[in-house]
């Protein structure tokens, strides 16, 4: 079987501005990388065309509306303090959250056996009804939907191993007992959420906040909370936000993993998840923003991927 590989043009559209940390790089260092190597198992897909009623699952009507009507026609517009938006930021938007749907569509039709969405604006610090954190739509709650929605799934586990906890996401699950969502997270820090007593209304939300300084052997034995509550979950497919700014190098938080840890993190994963979802794994870019790091991290999230397949 294959991997897929979910990413647009669009991407490049979406300019944040001179300084920004999510710039057009973080994804074209990726591709770029990707088709250099040039591996025959990975499957190049783009983004699913994603209509309101998939998008307005997750996210009030009136807020995707106010979104869509927020793009300037030229210059740069805010939708909060960190979250620039340009004219060709519309499409980059709702080609992220196509890619999520065209991405579990081709595991579903067994295009690929599991996939990694490479796209810009990241997702998960937006809720029902309020972009943050350079989130504009919530793309991996996009994908929890439609699983749920149009495939039929009963339990659905989200993994998070961004350095920031994925407060978005937990506000749209926190009272769904079909979704489980784990995050590790540095601990105080941006956005502020993710204490252990956040446990959502069934118990579905595990938050695992680790302080500034965490090394690779501290994260990685704190992952064991994250293997046994997916064992005791048992879901029937898994999404990751995969996040790679707990990486050593990464200017915008303070952990201390190294690229191997990814390889690591995503292998554990896969094997945990085997026995109840047989390997039905779709992960999509959140933060990271060194971009040698970042190249090199998802190499490596993307060859656990491949083997595991």
């Amino acid at each position: 079987m294959k991997t897929g590989l979910i990413t647009s043009d669009t991407y490049q559209n979406h300019d944040t501005g001179p300084g920004h940390p999510e710039q057009v790089a973080r994804v074209t260092v990726i591709n770029e990388n990707f088709k250099k190597i040039n591996n025959q198992n990975i499957i190049w897909k783009k983004p699913s065309l994603i209509t309101d009623d998939i998008i307005k699952d997750t996210h009030d009507a009136d807020y995707v509306d106010l979104v869509k009507k927020s793009f300037p026609s030229k210059g740069f517009s805010s939708l909060d303090g960190d979250t620039i938006i340009s004219p060709g930021s519309k499409e980059a938007t709702f080609d992220a959250a196509g890619s999520i749907i065209s991405a579990i569509d081709g595991v579903q039709n067994k295009e690929f056996k599991n996939a990694f969405c490479n796209i810009r604006p990241p997702g998960h610090h937006c809720n029902q009804n309020k972009a943050a954190g350079f989130c504009i739509l919530n793309n991996i709650a996009i994908g929890a939907k439609y699983l749920l929605n149009k495939h039929k799934y009963k339990k659905i586990a989200i993994v998070d191993f961004d350095v920031h906890h994925g407060n978005g996401t937990q506000d749209i699950f926190y009272e769904n007992k079909n979704i489980l969502f784990i995050s590790t997270h540095q601990y105080p820090y941006y956005p502020g959420t993710g204490s252990e007593q956040e446990k959502g209304k069934f118990n579905n939300i595990l938050n695992i906040p680790l302080p500034a300084g965490t090394s690779s052997e501290e994260y990685l034995n704190a992952f064991e909370h994250v293997l046994k509550k997916l064992k005791e979950f048992k879901p029937e497919f898994i999404l990751i936000s995969a996040g790679f700014d707990a990486h050593k190098n990464d200017p915008l938080a303070q952990f201390n993993l190294n690229t191997e840890d990814y390889y690591t993190i995503t292998l554990r994963l896969l094997k945990a998840s085997k026995k109840f979802c047989d390997g039905k794994v779709v992960s999509i870019l959140e933060g990271g923003y060194d971009l040698q790091a970042l190249r090199d991290s998802t190499k490596r999230h993307v060859d656990a991927l491949l083997e595991f397949n």
